[in-house]
């Protein structure tokens, strides 16, 4: 039977892939992952985008393998993933080409932070409990 660090592990795996995977669902989906007209590498910011959550998708694969050693860094994805989403709703109404995102990206950070934390429980220190 897989337990919930099962869970928690394969989350963190999955959820680091499609971070790493963040440019080319820019371009299959553009409207529901970049924010500028065009092909994905004509914006720096965006560009800019893509390798921090490159960086980050990396980072979480590689706690995948062990997550109590790494409870900040999934607490980190947690309330950025929470703060970004949140940020990006208020942007979507600012321009109508930008409500895509209230189906793309935003219900996506979403979905990292709560699967994220009801997978640690909420708190750093217990992500290591997770393990029964």
């Amino acid at each position: 039977m897989l337990g919930k660090y099962t869970f928690l592990q394969v989350a963190l795996f999955v959820f680091g892939l499609i971070f790493c995977l963040i440019y080319p669902l820019a371009v299959v989906w553009p409207s529901g992952w970049a924010w500028h007209e065009g092909v994905p590498h004509s914006s720096q910011y965006y560009m800019m985008i893509v390798g921090i959550y490159f960086t980050l998708g990396v980072f979480l694969i590689r706690a995948a393998a062990n997550p109590a050693a790494h409870g900040s860094l999934i607490q980190f994805t947690i309330w950025s993933s929470i703060v970004h989403a949140a940020i990006m709703a208020v942007q979507s109404f600012s321009d109508p080409m930008h409500m895509g995102h209230l189906l793309g990206d935003v219900p996506a950070l979403l979905l990292v932070a709560a699967v994220l934390g009801v997978l640690t429980r909420g708190a750093p220190g217990k992500v290591a409990a997770a393990r029964g």
